[in-house]
């Protein structure tokens, strides 16, 4: 039997398109797990405004701001194997108990013993067009709670701030301290890195199923942030915005975080 040339090429063509649409085609979501930050200054819940607080030193004072980037998640499964979630960036701000629990999205089943995570931006993501930065890396995302300084500094990862009575009183009367930390290495120039990554056993497993998406419940204490591998004091320091001299306040807000229990539900 003769075939048709013609016929033959427009066979080909179809074969092409359909298998190219095929692997378009989205993968459809897998199971989630929930990372809730809960904030909070020694056995008290964070709350904004003017509940007071001590710190170790015995200084009082109140929060009006804390937010900070998570990014980076990895999770080790009990037989060793690392699975990564480099895409997935979220940010806390204290201001909005909406952000206090993100989600990881399409996490393969298996049973975790261990979680991962950086405070922060990592330089790639930093450092790469603006027009790939969406969601909470969306500079003008968070209106007048800025958290970006500019292209070679980058984000602010971690910012700090409220009033304490030990502070100097400024020109208005107010007795206001700020802590804002970033610093990725740099774009044009070479920069303070204070890049900060977290790793903490899960003292149990957290259990991940199609019919089971896992909460793993983080305790982020604030005094650990005046006292953990440099005392900081807020009569001595009520500031820094300086990357270069920020290297010991992350430090200290790396050992804030502990796992408190996990949610296998």
């Amino acid at each position: 039997m003769k075939i048709n040339p013609l016929f033959l090429l427009l066979f080909a063509f179809c074969t092409t398109v359909f298998t190219a649409c095929k692997n378009e085609e989205p993968e459809p979501d897998g199971p989630s797990l929930t990372l809730e930050f809960d904030n909070r200054v020694g056995a008290q819940k964070l709350v904004l405004g003017t509940t007071p607080y001590k710190n170790d030193f015995g200084e009082e004072f109140s929060v009006t701001t804390l937010n900070y980037f998570i990014s980076n998640v990895s999770l080790k499964k009990t037989d060793g194997t690392v699975i990564k979630f480099p895409d997935q960036y979220f940010l806390i701000r204290q201001a909005d108990s909406e952000t206090w629990e993100p989600k990881l999205k399409n996490v393969p089943e298996g049973d975790y013993s261990e979680v991962s995570f950086m405070v922060g931006v990592d330089s790639l993501k930093s450092a790469s067009p603006i027009a790939g930065r969406t969601g909470v890396l969306d500079t003008y995302a968070y209106g007048e709670d800025n958290m970006w300084w500019g292209w070679n500094s980058g984000y602010i990862f971690f910012k700090f701030e409220g009033t304490s009575p030990v502070v100097p009183a400024n020109g208005a009367g107010l007795r206001p301290f700020q802590y804002h930390v970033g610093g990725y290495g740099g774009y044009t120039n070479q920069a303070p890195n204070n890049i900060r990554t977290v790793t903490l056993p899960l003292n149990g497993t957290a259990t991940v199923r199609k019919s089971i998406s896992p909460t793993i419940h983080f305790v982020v204490n604030l005094h650990k942030f005046f006292n953990s591998t440099t005392a900081l004091k807020l009569q001595e320091t009520k500031s820094v915005h300086d990357p270069s001299v920020a290297a010991p306040l992350a430090n200290n807000y790396v050992n804030m975080f502990t796992v408190d229990h996990i949610h296998n539900d």
